[in-house]
């Protein structure tokens, strides 16, 4: 009879914050760097950028010859994109429909700027009242 064990194949870790859907519609450090972390332990983070343009964030700072900032590089890792009008009623619906999902949401507009577009907090906790607003 044997007494050798068999190794046990080793444990992979789960991301602590796998199960996590955060909305990141802040711009200029502060704001996206927090999602950033989210996303650096395992969220699903969607950055929500003005078309046309992106984020601000994407041209500040040493251009790469794939076309973004360093800063954006660093700021912008393990997210997905998602350009979003939210002046309009088409970017303000998707929206809506975005926060649904969420967690999180993380913005960082100057005060008054998505009460006047009709996305405040009281409307955007509105669609998922579970969610963590920052």
């Amino acid at each position: 009879m044997s007494t050798e064990k068999k190794s046990s194949s080793p444990r992979i870790p789960t991301s602590a914050l796998a199960n996590l859907k955060v909305l990141d519609l802040a711009t200029f450090i502060a704001g996206p760097y927090c999602a950033t972390f989210l996303a650096e332990f395992g969220a699903d983070v969607v950055k929500v950028e003005l078309p046309g343009t992106g984020d601000p964030v994407r041209k500040f700072g040493t251009m790469t010859d794939c076309g973004d900032t360093l800063v954006w590089l660093s700021e912008g890792r393990n997210k997905r994109s998602i350009e979003l009008d939210l002046r309009s009623k088409e970017g303000s619906d998707t929206l809506k429909k975005l926060v649904a999902e969420a967690d999180v949401l993380c913005e960082n507009f100057q005060v008054g700027t998505l009460e006047k577009w009709g996305l405040g907090a009281d409307v955007l906790t509105g669609y998922q009242p579970k969610s963590n607003y920052c």
